[in-house]
C-alpha cells in the first residue's frame, strides 16, 4: 500500500479535530467572549451547516483546479482560520473563523478520499479508505477530551492554536512528498440533487439527517448536562467524552455485524427504534452514575452504528448512484448536526437547563424511523429510474 496514505490519515485527524472540539468547551468559550452557553453553542450548528453545503458546491466550482493544489490551498485557509480563531477577541470574529474552517475542511476531507483512491492498487482501496476514516474517527475519540486538557491548562485559545501547527506540518508533507494530481470526471451538482427526486432514496436519506439531528440537541450540550447533572469536573467530563467516543467508532463494526445477521433493512429499524429509545430514557439515568455511563455506552455506539446499514441500503437501492448517495449522506449528516445543535441551543436558552434535551431529540429520531420506514416500503428502483451519469467529462456548476 502507498505509504502516502498515512500522511493523508494524519491530515483527516487534524482538520477532524476542529469540528466537534468545541463541544467539551462551550463553557470557556462562552465565558471568555462573553456570550450565553446556548450562544456559543451554534459554533457547531454554522460549521455543520457550512460543511454540508460546502461540500457538494465547492467540489463544483474547483472541478477544473489540479488536485494537489486545492488540496494544498484548503489547507492553508484551514489554518489560517485556526490562526484566526487563536487571535479573536469578539464571537463574531471566532464565528467568521468556523465558516473559513467548515468550507476548507469540507475539501480536505473530500480530497484526502479521492487522491487515496488514486494512489492505491484496486487491491489495496478498501484498507487506505479504512486509514483515511480513522483519521477523522480517532479525532472524534481523542479530540474532545484532548480540547478539555488543553483547555484546563493553557485555555481554550491554545487548542486551536494546537490544530494550526498540526495542519501546517500536513502542508509541509504534502508540499513535498505528494505527487501532482490531474484532474478526474466531477459530477455536476445538478445530477447530484436530481437523485433526491426518488422517495425511496430521499427519505433514506433523511434518516440520516433526523438521526444526527436528534443525536446533537444533546450531545453539542454534553458539558452542561454533566456538570449539571453530576456537578462535574473537567476531568471526569473527559473520562465521559472519551468512553462515549470509543463508543462511538466501535458502532461502526456493530452496525455492520447487525446487518449482516439480520439483513440491512431490519438492522436499520432495530437501530433506530433502539436509538430513541435509549434517548428517551438518559435524563432518568441520572439517579445513578454507573447506569448513567451505561447508556452512555449504548448512545455512542448506537449513534454510529447506522453508518454501514445505511451506506449498505442506498448502494443496493440505486447502485448506479451509490457514490453520489454517500457524498449526499455527508451532507445530510452535516445538516442533521447543525439542525440538531440549533434545536438544543434554543431549548436550552429558554428552560436554562440541559436535562431533558435527550427527550427532544428523540422526537427527531422518530422522525428518522418514520423515513426508514417509509424508503423500505418503496418499491425497488428500476433500471429506468436510474440516472444516467456523464462519463469521461470535466464540469463545474
Amino acid at each position: 500500500m502507498n505509504w502516502r496514505v498515512y500522511i493523508l490519515a494524519v491530515t483527516t485527524f487534524a482538520v477532524g479535530l476542529v469540528e466537534l472540539i468545541v463541544g467539551g468547551i462551550l463553557p470557556n468559550i462562552a465565558e471568555d467572549l462573553h456570550v450565553s452557553l446556548a450562544t456559543s453553542g451554534q459554533l457547531i450548528t454554522i460549521f455543520a451547516l457550512v460543511y454540508a453545503i460546502s461540500a457538494p458546491v465547492l467540489l463544483s466550482l474547483t472541478a477544473k483546479v489540479e488536485r494537489k493544489r486545492l488540496f494544498l490551498i484548503s489547507l492553508l485557509i484551514f489554518t489560517l482560520g485556526n490562526l484566526l480563531t487563536f487571535f479573536s477577541t469578539t464571537f463574531l470574529t471566532v464565528m467568521i473563523a468556523r465558516i473559513f474552517t467548515a468550507m476548507s475542511t469540507a475539501l480536505v476531507i473530500v480530497l484526502s478520499l479521492t487522491i487515496t483512491t488514486r494512489i492505491v492498487a484496486p487491491t489495496h482501496r478498501a484498507k487506505a479508505l479504512g486509514l483515511v476514516f480513522m483519521g477523522v474517527s480517532s479525532a472524534l475519540v481523542i479530540g474532545v477530551p484532548m480540547g478539555i486538557f488543553i483547555t484546563e491548562a493553557f485555555g481554550w485559545r491554545a487548542v486551536f492554536l494546537g490544530i494550526s501547527l498540526l495542519s501546517t506540518v500536513s502542508i509541509i508533507l504534502i508540499a513535498l512528498l505528494l505527487e501532482r494530481m490531474p484532474i478526474g470526471e466531477i459530477v455536476p451538482l445538478k445530477t447530484q440533487l436530481k437523485s433526491l427526486g426518488n422517495l425511496k432514496i430521499l427519505t433514506a436519506q433523511l434518516t440520516t439527517l433526523f438521526m444526527l439531528a436528534g443525536h446533537y440537541v444533546l450531545y453539542a450540550y454534553l458539558t452542561p448536562f454533566l456538570v449539571e447533572a453530576f456537578d462535574m469536573g473537567a476531568s471526569w467530563i473527559s473520562i465521559c467524552y472519551l468512553i462515549f467516543g470509543i463508543a462511538s467508532v466501535s458502532g461502526n463494526a456493530i452496525g455492520g455485524w447487525v446487518s449482516d445477521k439480520i439483513g440491512t433493512s431490519k438492522a436499520l429499524i432495530v437501530i433506530v427504534s433502539t436509538f430513541a429509545l435509549v434517548l428517551f430514557t438518559i435524563p432518568y439515568t441520572t439517579i445513578a452514575f454507573p447506569l448513567f455511563l451505561l447508556f452512555t455506552v449504548l448512545w455512542g455506539a448506537l449513534s454510529w452504528a447506522l453508518t454501514p446499514p445505511l451506506q449498505s441500503y442506498l448502494i443496493q437501492a440505486d447502485p448506479k448512484s451509490s457514490d453520489i448517495q454517500q457524498s449526499l449522506n455527508t451532507a445530510a449528516l452535516q445538516i442533521g448536526i447543525s439542525i440538531g445543535s440549533a434545536v438544543g441551543g434554543a431549548i436550552f436558552a429558554v428552560t436554562a437547563s440541559a436535562m431533558h434535551l435527550a427527550s427532544f431529540g428523540a422526537l427527531f429520531v422518530l422522525c428518522a424511523l418514520g423515513c426508514i420506514i417509509f424508503s423500505i416500503k418503496r418499491a425497488p428502483i428500476t433500471q429506468e429510474q436510474t440516472l444516467n451519469y456523464p462519463s469521461a467529462q470535466h464540469h463545474s456548476s
